[in-house]
């Protein structure tokens, strides 16, 4: 069954009702639509540094996930080991030679305007990682997952610096929250399809 995704909500606000349920459901149609059987597995590339507030969406998601029981997904960078600028070339290159054709959720911090911040978004295509703070980095992610901590324009690492904690944690417990629950609908569909 091959179901249209473009047409769908693709974005929620962190500080909304049910988020964790909404995104979950975003990005569940989404698996259901893109991720099948041709993949080897189900990556989860958590893009971001422990050092700054603002930039560590990425590697909080990463801690969040590795926590659950779950067998179904591998997680890449989390607080312990994050998937950095300095080491993702090496991260990508791992991801290479490990898996066969693995589908790659990249989630990364972003910055935005103003009345953004808090927004999560799951977006087509890989990841850009370090566009905000005009890095070339290479791509990486047959989907993308960004979260606006901040607001854009100018001074960027100065704004990451002074980015409010509460903000980012909560858009990451919602994230890992929700492809928690996106991916265990996603198993247990799949499992009663092949029965």
């Amino acid at each position: 069954m091959n179901l249209t995704f473009s047409n769908k909500k693709s974005s929620i606000n962190s500080n909304s009702n049910n988020a964790i349920h909404k995104f979950g459901n975003i990005i569940y149609d989404y698996l259901s639509c893109h991720y099948t059987d041709s993949y080897s597995d189900l990556i989860i590339l958590c893009i971001g540094s422990d050092r700054s507030t603002g930039d560590s969406l990425g590697p909080i998601v990463g801690y969040n996930l590795s926590k659950y029981p779950l067998s179904n997904f591998i997680v890449l960078g989390t607080l312990q080991n994050p998937v950095h600028a300095k080491n993702l070339k090496e991260t990508i290159c791992f991801i290479k030679q490990q898996f066969v054709n693995p589908y790659v959720i990249a989630i990364d911090a972003c910055l935005g305007k103003f009345d953004r911040i808090g927004y999560i978004s799951l977006n087509e295509g890989p990841l850009r990682p370090g566009a905000g703070v005009k890095k070339a980095l290479p791509e990486i992610g047959n989907v993308n997952i960004t979260g606006v901590v901040n607001i854009d324009g100018f001074m960027e690492y100065t704004i990451l610096q002074n980015t409010r904690l509460h903000t980012v944690v909560k858009m990451a417990d919602i994230i890992s929250a929700s492809i928690k629950n996106a991916v265990w609908k996603y198993s247990n569909e799949h499992v009663k399809k092949t029965q």
